[in-house]
């Protein structure tokens, strides 16, 4: 590989981080917050390219010392055509049916908005309520949660959201069981924002045995994929 070459590679490697990071695209592979340091990156990549080509001006034809680059350098073309080319959706009902739930007993709880409208929560904070406070925030409060469904080998159906740390590849589970007026036909993957009421039930993951809690559903509506399909939220 000659630095035209390199420079090429790095530039458009550069360039494609930059898209990312500009669009949601970024959301598929980092959490929101790192959006600054991919953008970053793409930067540093482009500054680079372009060093590499003023360096590359200036070096004589007739350099009796050339170097000639390594062909494992065309490896850096695979993240390019990656990028590019794959768009890959985010984790959905198949990872959370075959890892188990990570939820674990929060800081703290802080207190919940007054007021006789459904309260809106994420699912890690009901799932979080749910267990390790015992509801006791949730007692005869009208809940509306969002996440995609995912069904277990008996069929159980749940709600979920995958949170991660970083990146696409720590993500994990928040599950909850459904209950009460279950919608007849669930498909995997579908995005629901559900209506629905505390219940003290709750079960054991059947993959870790971590504890799910039961939500007693009153109306289910499936909504679009959210522009951030990952939740932070549990790990804040």
């Amino acid at each position: 590989m000659n630095r035209l070459a390199q420079t090429a590679l790095l530039f458009l490697l550069g360039a494609t981080l930059l898209h990312a990071a500009t669009t949601d695209l970024y959301l598929r592979y980092v959490k929101e917050g790192l959006r600054p340091l991919v953008l970053l990156a793409g930067a540093v990549l482009i500054a680079t390219a372009a060093a590499t080509l003023w360096y590359d001006r200036r070096t004589p034809a007739d350099d009796p010392h050339p170097h000639r680059e390594p062909r494992v350098s065309w490896l850096l073309a695979l993240p390019v055509l990656a990028l590019i080319l794959v768009a890959p959706p985010a984790l959905g009902s198949y990872s959370a049916a075959h890892t188990g739930t990570a939820l674990t007993k929060p800081f703290g709880f802080p207190a919940l908005p007054d007021g006789d409208a459904p309260l809106r929560l994420a699912v890690a904070d009901y799932a979080g309520r749910a267990v390790y406070d015992d509801g006791r925030s949730l007692h005869d409060r009208r809940l509306k949660i969002t996440g995609f469904v995912t069904l277990d080998r008996k069929g159980t159906p749940y709600l979920v959201r995958m949170g991660l740390n970083c990146c696409a590849a720590d993500a994990q589970p928040v599950k909850i069981a459904l209950t009460g007026a279950i919608p007849p036909v669930l498909r995997p993957d579908t995005w629901l924002e559900i209506t629905g009421t505390y219940t003290p039930r709750r079960m054991k993951d059947p993959v870790n045995g971590g504890p799910i809690p039961y939500l007693k559903v009153t109306t289910a509506r499936p909504v679009p994929t959210p522009h951030d399909p990952y939740d932070e939220t549990w790990n804040t």
